[in-house]
């Protein structure tokens, strides 16, 4: 991979003295010499929830060790037969995984890898439609070991992989990914797991992806796991402490996006290849989840559709990751008009998509860097909780009453809007079964938006969104629109052992994040559809004309 620092400074035009700036800066305090000494003092004082989560400096190396042994877990998932993986898990334990499935696919004589980071019964049907239980290894992967999503998704299976192949021989069908100690630990060993995979302690869920949690779902799909770490340890290589800010690559993309952040410009309008499309989900929460915190933030642009200049407003940094040999035509001439518009670009080139585990490594590095100059813990996750919690007190009131709570907000997605302000962006938050036709729905609906309204929009499905991107749309600041769109469960799914279905806790997990987003004085409106179909999400559209 060439040194790019050069012709991404020429692509950021006038700006390109304000990060040469910050560089300076940067090597000034040392910032990413103390990085690599583990020293939190370069994001906070007190070393809580800093010191216990920098391992991820240095995974490329240490699971390198660990390839072998991964192969060989693989080979023996092939003799034994099991024709589906289906992972189970939410936000860092299945995005990295989610994005190396869709990017690499799974290998010939490979079973098919499937993730499954929902709990609204139909994306659950049609996980279990597809799979037969007894064929199937389920990865239940959670850090903390104790994620009520995890917890529940792997109950329902259990239940079917027990009726399907008994209760004695169940266990061998299940593998742990977790942290020594976790509730889930002791699960696996109680009920007799397969295997347990305990992850390094001191790295955190979003920054996990070359760690088990992303390279055992690589390994399972057949995946090169010495050239995907080799490409993470050469960046890693070039960003040790011994390079100058300047020369850094990590260090020099931090800096741009800190730099032209902190004036303004917040909003990182990712643009891929097509081959890496889904690099946005995971870039999403190490973006959001690290730096949307105490009224400060980032804000990943994933996804959105492009549009001719004009309609983009002035608070945008525009990153382009180009896949050599990928169709990219269309979007560089796109990029071309951006530029000569005076938007702010860089154009990070990948030659091949194993160059991924290079970005992998840049980013989360960049990501901490960008945490030190806004003056943030970019490790912790404290509104995620606040969710957690939020949704706990809604199922306990279900429990309770039978009902779930009222909670209503008021106007339509017009009035919303309406409210539009510069700098603001428009988030859609949708509980609802991920299907092509829906996302080219809410495709339509973002283009709309940003052209009437020029600003950025997002779009998310939840729960997922609880465990990434909605950090920042609570603990971020207030400039988010937020359109939360929920639907009916026809038919539902039960849960075994619990009080309620998987119906009741998607929609306790949309009423606990609506009722977070009133408590902090969010712009939201909700909008319940009777069913969650292409020609309901496409109505939402035409509301705008």
């Amino acid at each position: 991979m060439e040194n790019q620092i050069g012709e991404a400074l020429a692509g950021l035009g006038r700006y390109s003295q304000e990060v040469e700036a910050a560089l300076t800066d940067l090597q000034r305090q040392e910032v990413v010499s103390r990085i690599w000494r583990k020293d939190h003092t370069v994001w906070k004082p007190e070393p809580r929830e800093i010191t216990n989560r920098l391992g991820w400096l240095d995974a490329p190396r240490l699971m390198g060790e660990q390839v072998a042994a991964l192969n060989s877990f693989a080979g023996e998932i092939r003799e034994a037969g099991f024709q589906h993986v289906v992972l189970l898990g939410m936000g860092g334990a299945s995005l990295g995984a989610e994005v190396l499935r869709q990017t690499f696919g799974c290998a010939a004589g490979h079973p098919e890898f499937m993730v499954l980071d929902s709990t609204v019964p139909s994306w659950v049907r049609a996980v279990t439609e597809v799979i037969q239980p007894a064929h199937t290894l389920f990865l239940v992967s959670s850090k903390s070991g104790g994620t009520i999503e995890t917890s529940l998704l792997y109950k329902y299976f259990r239940h079917l992989v027990e009726e399907a192949a008994g209760k004695e021989a169940a266990g061998r069908n299940f593998v742990a990914i977790t942290d020594a100690g976790t509730p889930l630990a002791r699960l696996a060993e109680e009920e007799m797991f397969r295997r347990v995979f305990f992850n390094p302690p001191d790295i955190g869920g979003r920054y996990s992806v070359l760690s088990y949690f992303g390279l055992v779902p690589a390994a399972l799909m057949g995946i090169d796991l010495t050239s995907l770490l080799s490409r993470a340890d050469g960046m890693c290589q070039r960003c040790v402490s011994e390079v100058s800010a300047a020369e850094n690559p990590a260090a020099w993309l931090g800096a741009t996006i800190g730099a032209l952040g902190q004036r303004g410009r917040d909003k990182l309008t990712l643009i891929t290849s097509p081959s890496i499309s889904s690099f946005g989900l995971w870039l999403e929460q190490l973006i959001a989840e690290s730096t949307g915190k105490e009224g400060k933030g980032i804000l990943p642009v994933a996804g959105e559709p492009l549009v001719e200049p004009a309609h983009y407003g002035d608070d945008r940094l525009f990153i382009y990751l180009r896949l050599e040999g990928d169709d990219n035509a269309a979007i560089d001439g796109a990029i071309k008009r951006i530029k000569a518009s005076g938007q702010p670009v860089v154009v990070l080139r990948l030659r091949d998509r194993y160059d991924l585990g290079a970005e992998f490594f840049r980013w989360e590095l960049a990501t901490a860097v960008v945490g030190a100059m806004l003056g943030i813990n970019p490790f912790d996750q404290p509104n995620v909780q606040g969710a957690k919690d939020a949704t706990k007190r809604v199922l306990e009131e279900y429990q309770t009453s039978g009902r779930l709570p009222a909670v209503e907000t008021s106007g339509s997605l017009s009035d919303l809007l309406a409210q539009a302000r510069p700098g603001d962006y428009f988030a859609v938050m949708a509980y609802v079964r991920q299907t092509p036709e829906i996302d080219g729905a809410l495709t339509g609906l973002r283009r709309k938006v940003l052209e009437r309204y020029h600003i950025s929009t997002t779009a998310g499905y939840g729960p997922r969104l609880l465990h990434s991107t909605g950090q920042l749309h609570k603990g971020g600041p207030n400039s988010g629109l937020f359109f939360m769109v929920t639907a009916d469960h026809e038919p539902d799914l039960p849960i075994p052992g619990e009080p309620y279905t998987f119906g009741v806790l998607a929609d306790a997990q949309a009423l606990g994040d609506l009722q977070t987003l009133c408590s902090l004085g969010r712009r939201v409106v909700r909008v319940h559809l009777g069913s969650a179909d292409e020609a309901s999400f496409g109505a939402l559209a035409q509301e705008l004309g």
